[in-house]
């Protein structure tokens, strides 16, 4: 007969499964540090043993990272996506750019449709609260600033979605796009005009998903890609007649 005797389930399982499933979410994140031993040994209602046993479960599934004097860390897990040649790759032909763009487009398109229609409400006023930021953010003109909020606005639709596989994958995708690998997002914030069209967007966007409008969501997230495409396009052509008009300048100087 195929039955086995039940047991009770370990303390050190139960801690592991629970601090696996805050990674899983997204709620921990790749590098962030977890409680000192003891505070969170009383936040889980755990002896320090067990939780001890738990960390060191996670650290041979390389979920954490334990830095002796430092602490434990949730893995820098993320890198794992892509391989540093496939990075290199991305990086050396323009044609990745709009790849990444056409990506981007599809899942954040749906992602923004899951958040009018399964976030909470907690999900969509996290994403109401950082479009606030964006807006205080616009004011002072810091285009590093602006460039982190957009980012963090676009995860906070994603997060809303609750799929935790587009989570990841998203996450992964930004992170390489915050180390410059597709283009440099700050460059985005630099002009006057694309500012204002890109907070226009996003405003959009957080309208649409307030107002728990899926198809709307769908089409403002669309729009806004489009706009990043086009803008991204006009800037490579500026710099491209940029650099014609130095090379005559420069003859110019030499004749």
């Amino acid at each position: 007969m195929p039955f086995e005797k039940v047991t009770a389930e370990k303390l050190a399982q139960s801690v592991s499964k629970q601090i696996e499933l805050l990674i899983l979410r997204g709620i921990l994140r790749p590098g962030e540090r977890l409680p000192a031993e003891r505070d969170l040994a009383e936040r889980m209602g755990v002896s320090r043993p067990s939780l001890r046993e738990a960390l060191e479960s996670l650290e041979q599934k390389g979920l954490v990272d334990s830095r002796p004097g430092s602490g434990v860390f949730i893995a820098e897990v993320l890198g794992s996506a892509f391989s540093p040649a496939l990075i290199e790759l991305f990086a050396a032909h323009d044609e990745a750019v709009y790849d990444y763009l056409d990506f981007r487009r599809d899942l954040e398109s749906l992602a923004a449709e899951r958040a009018a229609r399964l976030g909470s409400d907690t999900d969509l006023e996290v994403i109401a609260t950082i479009f606030a930021k964006m807006e205080s953010a616009h004011q002072k003109r810091n285009p590093a600033d602006e460039a982190a909020l957009d980012a963090q606005f676009h995860m906070a639709i994603i997060e809303a979605s609750h799929n935790v596989v587009m989570l990841h994958m998203m996450r992964s995708m930004f992170d390489l796009l915050r180390q410059g690998v597709f283009y440099n997002r700050m460059m985005m914030f630099k002009n006057r005009m694309t500012r204002d069209m890109l907070l226009d967007q996003h405003r959009a966007i957080n309208k649409a998903i307030q107002a728990r409008d899926p198809a709307a969501a769908r089409v403002a997230v669309s729009a806004h890609m489009d706009y990043v495409e086009l803008a991204l396009q006009e800037q490579a052509r500026s710099e491209r007649n940029e650099a014609v008009a130095r090379q005559r300048i420069e003859h110019e100087k030499s004749r």
